[in-house]
C-alpha cells in the first residue's frame, strides 16, 4: 500500500548515501536521483524512501510523532539494520529489545537530519 515516504534533509548527497548504504545488504540503492529528491528502494515499483530539499526552500522539520518504520524478516536483521545506522551517522534513540512480549521488537534511531526511523519485526 505504501508507494514512498518522503524525508527532508538539509544535505542531498549525504542523506542518499545514508539511505543507500543503510539498505545496500537488501539490494537498496538510489533508483531515480531529480536534484532536489531522490528515491531509495530495491527496484522501481517497489516501496521507496524519499529525501528531498523542502520544496519550500525553508529548514526541514522531523515531525514530532513523526516515524518511518521499516520491516526486517529476523530479530538479528533489526539488530544489524540499527548498528548499521548508527555506523552511518544515525544517533541511538532506542535499543533494540522486546517492546511487546512474544509481538514486537524494534529498534530506533534518528538518521543524520533528526528523522527518526524505527526497524522492527512482528511475532
Amino acid at each position: 500500500m505504501i508507494g514512498y515516504v518522503t524525508l527532508g534533509t538539509k544535505d542531498m548527497e549525504r542523506a542518499k548515501k545514508f539511505y543507500a548504504d543503510l539498505f545496500a545488504p537488501m539490494g537498496g540503492k538510489v533508483v531515480t536521483d531529480m536534484g532536489r529528491i531522490a528515491f531509495i528502494s530495491v527496484a522501481r515499483g517497489q516501496p521507496m524512501v524519499a529525501v528531498c530539499e523542502p520544496y519550500d526552500k525553508g529548514d526541514p522539520q522531523p515531525g514530532n510523532g513523526t516515524m518511518v518504520a521499516f520491516t526486517a524478516e529476523t530479530k538479528q536483521e533489526v539488530d544489524e539494520m540499527h548498528a548499521r545506522a548508527l555506523e552511518l551517522g544515525a544517533t541511538d534513540d532506542g535499543a533494540p529489545g522486546q517492546r511487546i512480549p512474544d509481538r514486537f521488537y524494534g529498534a530506533y534511531a534518528r538518521d543524520p537530519d533528526g528523522n527518526k526511523i524505527c526497524f522492527f519485526i512482528f511475532g
